[in-house]
C-alpha cells in the first residue's frame, strides 16, 4: 500500500492543536511525527487525534520543554525511547510498523538548538548539541535486518548551502556552522541514510523554518532547512513526493517551523 509520513516541530501541541487538526484533515498522512510538544504524556490531547482516526499514539514528553510524539493510523509493533547524552530529555521516539509487506522503523528526533554562541568551550548548550549529533552517528538505517527505516524531525541543522538564505552570512551562526553541518552529514553517511528531501529536490533553496523575528517572512524569505526526512536506501526508489507546506507559516498563531510530508509508492518488501 502507499505510505505517507509528516514531520512538524509544532512548538506546543496543546497551544497549536487546531493547526495539527487542520493538517491531518487536509493532508491525511498515515503517520505524523511531532517535535517540541512541550507536554507531559498524561496531558497529551489524545482524544483529538483519535477522533480523526489516529488511534495509535506513542509519546515521549516532559513538562514545558522538548517532547516528541508519533501519531499513526497504523498499529505499532514496538516503541523505544532513547535518552541521548543521558540527560533525561525527551528528544527521541522510535516506533516500528508495517506498511504493505514492508516493516518500517521510524525515528522521531528533536536535536538541541544549541544556544546562540557556536563555541562549545563557553556554551554548554552548543557542547550538548555537538555531543548529541556525535551520538546520532550510531543510529544506522540498516540496524534491523529486514526492516526499512525513516529518520525524521527537527534536527536543528541546515547542512547544505542551499538550505539557508545566505551561506556566507550564516557560517558563524548556530545551525549552519561547519562543525554542525559536517557532523550531521557524517552521521547521515555513516548511518547509511538517504536525504529524501534532497532526493526529491536536489537543487535550489529549500526551507522549513522562518524566525518569528521576521515581520513578513514571505518578503524576506530568510529561511533555513532545519527539518529533515531521511530514509534507508531501499526506500529511496519508492519515494514519490516530498512537500514542504510553507503556507502553514502564515496560519493563525503558527509555529516557526512548517510541516514536511513525504509520500511513498507501494512498498513491496
Amino acid at each position: 500500500m502507499p505510505f505517507s509520513i509528516a514531520t512538524w516541530n509544532i512548538n506546543s501541541v496543546r497551544l497549536r492543536l487546531p493547526l495539527v487538526e487542520r493538517l491531518l484533515r487536509e493532508h491525511a498522512p498515515d503517520v505524523l511525527c511531532l517535535q517540541e510538544t512541550k507536554c507531559p504524556n498524561d496531558q497529551f490531547p489524545e482524544k483529538a487525534f483519535r477522533a480523526l482516526g489516529y488511534d495509535h499514539i506513542a509519546l515521549h514528553g516532559q513538562k514545558g520543554y522538548h517532547g516528541v510524539a508519533t501519531i499513526s493510523r497504523v498499529p505499532f509493533e514496538d516503541i523505544v525511547r532513547q535518552d541521548f547524552c543521558a540527560v533525561g530529555d525527551a528528544r527521541h521516539l522510535s516506533t516500528r510498523l508495517v506498511a504493505g509487506d514492508r516493516r518500517i522503523r521510524i525515528h522521531n528526533l528533536y536535536v538541541p538548538a544549541g544556544g546562540d554562541e557556536p563555541d562549545p568551550a563557553i556554551n554548554p548548550k552548543f557542547r550538548h548539541k555537538l555531543d548529541f549529533v556525535e551520538e546520532l552517528r550510531l543510529m544506522n538505517a540498516e540496524a534491523e535486518p529486514g526492516v526499512s527505516a525513516l529518520l525524521v524531525g527537527d534536527l536543528n541543522i541546515a547542512p547544505l548551502e542551499a538550505d539557508v538564505w545566505s551561506h556566507k552570512q550564516l557560517l558563524k551562526v548556530v545551525s549552519h556552522t561547519p562543525v554542525e553541518t559536517e557532523g550531521l552529514l557524517r552521521a547521515q553517511g555513516e548511518g547509511n541514510w538517504t536525504d529524501m528531501m534532497r532526493r526529491h529536490v536536489p537543487e535550489g533553496e529549500l526551507f522549513t523554518w522562518w524566525s518569528y523575528r521576521n515581520r513578513d517572512w514571505t518578503v524576506s524569505n530568510r529561511g533555513r532547512r532545519l527539518d529533515h526526512v531521511w530514509g534507508s536506501h531501499d526506500l529511496a526508489p519508492q519515494l514519490e513526493t516530498v512537500e514542504v507546506l510553507s503556507a502553514a507559516r502564515s496560519w493563525d498563531r503558527p509555529s516557526d517551523h512548517v510541516p514536511v510530508i513525504a509520500r511513498f509508492a507501494d512498498t513491496p518488501g
